[in-house]
């Protein structure tokens, strides 16, 4: 029988079972129960009714007749997963669910019910249990190679997200089975983007983009990459001329504006706030335009027209750790010190809530600053024994620690910390090195 592309699909057009498959007869059961006594074959007529309902799509007839078959036959495994497929295409996923079983159980090694039921799992978020489905349809001796590529194909998806290098191994075994698809391409595309491999990634989502160049989605996250990868010409190259095809699209538009601060030449960087104003305009309700609207003000010395954004984005989130960060060190740059100590405090309050360890010190620096600039020494060094935790000192981390001991009149403490910074800074920070030499100076008649 056919086995027919389903009504919907799970995560990004995960593969139904959609190649042919002969209606029962011609499916090998893999076991039989030799002292039964032997079921009588399937009425001829019925099942070639089944038959031509199934190719037709008209699945309450086939349900009808199926059924029927299956009173005489209530065990045949490839009449009840017939059923299942009937049923899932109309919708009734409990007795889907219920006929796949039913068919897995009459027949052990019969892979094809157990990828099917993967899959509608799947489709339904119950990912552990389809993950097991798909296995086990995996593990199978293979009646049809394409079957198992199917499953394999899935655990891929689902394994995606768990562990990117099982999802890697998976797609290809698929791949040995049946040929390449341009899902499989995306697939390839997203697997190396989640080991971090990026040129292996550019290259996947550039070849799957030139199947489908319309793809706005990927076309933006193919450029995401780029600028990941230093390349912001290229992205700002393909990013312009995706939104000619689709003006106003909101990740087109906001990854060029990204490009376009990336490269480093003010002429374009002038443009990125202009791109994202007009874009906050037809979305203002779009957090992730207002956020990505907030931090180009900051970025571009104009922490007064951020600043109302990220209290209205933190009305919304209040808890967010990197928002609260990014509202701080806002403050910082309106120079209002003690507002940016108390938000950044609030920020780390709980550190396993920051996506990662380099948000994490990004926070802790930003805290120890606000804090040396409040006068807080103490709070100063707090935050910084905290960020060492999480990141390596660096020339700045180092200064401001010593200016902490120094107003602590730690004077030992400060006067290694100073000439440690200076052997860091190595020319790069005039104005902070000129500060440490003369105060080695005046700490030389300190104890």
């Amino acid at each position: 029988m056919l086995i027919l592309t389903k009504r919907r699909t799970f995560l990004l057009s995960i593969l139904l079972l959609a190649s042919v498959l002969p209606l029962h007869a011609q499916i090998t059961a893999g076991t039989t129960d030799v002292n039964a006594p032997p079921a009588p074959p399937p009425n001829a007529a019925l099942l070639n009714r089944a038959s031509e309902a199934l190719q037709k799509q008209d699945y309450p007839t086939a349900q009808r007749l199926l059924t029927s078959l299956l009173h005489d036959n209530p065990k045949d495994p490839h009449l009840l997963f017939d059923l299942g497929l009937t049923e899932d295409n109309l919708g009734h996923d409990a007795a889907a669910k219920t006929a796949y079983k039913a068919s897995a159980a009459a027949d052990p090694k019969f892979a094809a019910p157990h990828a099917a039921l993967g899959l509608l799992l799947a489709r339904d978020g119950n990912l552990p249990d389809a993950r097991t489905e798909l296995l086990a349809a995996v593990n199978l001796p293979p009646d049809d190679p394409s079957v198992t590529a199917r499953a394999l194909r899935a655990l891929a998806k689902i394994d995606l997200a768990i562990n990117a290098a099982d999802a890697r191994d998976e797609l290809l075994a698929a791949l040995k089975l049946t040929a390449e698809t341009p899902a499989d391409i995306l697939l390839s595309a997203q697997i190396a983007e989640a080991l971090g491999d990026l040129p292996l990634a550019e290259a996947a989502y550039t070849r799957y983009l030139a199947l489908d160049p319309g793809d706005p989605a990927n076309t933006a996250t193919l450029a995401h990459i780029l600028l990941l990868e230093k390349k912001p010409s290229d992205a700002e190259a393909i990013l312009t001329k995706a939104l000619a095809a689709h003006p106003g699209d909101t990740a087109l538009t906001a990854q060029l504006a990204r490009a376009y601060l990336a490269d480093g030449d003010p002429a374009n960087s002038s443009l990125a706030v202009p791109l994202i104003e007009d874009l906050h305009q037809q979305h203002p309700d779009e957090a992730s335009v207002t956020r990505l609207l907030a931090r180009l003000y900051a970025q571009t010395k104009q922490p007064a027209k951020a600043d109302p954004l990220y209290i209205a984005l933190l009305r919304q989130t209040p808890n967010d750790p990197t928002l609260l960060d990014d509202y701080g060190a806002n403050l910082i740059h309106l120079a209002r010190f003690a507002e940016a100590e108390a938000v950044l405090k609030r920020a780390v309050a709980d550190p396993k809530a920051f996506p990662t360890p380099e948000d994490l010190a990004a926070a802790y620096s930003d805290l120890a600053f606000s804090a040396s600039e409040n006068n807080d020494p103490t709070m100063t060094l707090q935050a910084l024994d905290q960020r060492a935790t999480v990141s390596p000192n660096t020339a700045g981390s180092v200064f401001l620690a010593a200016t902490a001991h120094d107003k602590l009149h730690q004077y030992k403490q400060a006067s290694e910390l100073y000439k440690q910074f200076l052997v860091m800074a190595n020319g790069k920070f005039a104005d902070q090195e000129w500060e440490a030499k003369h105060r080695l100076i005046a700490l030389q008649h300190m104890r």
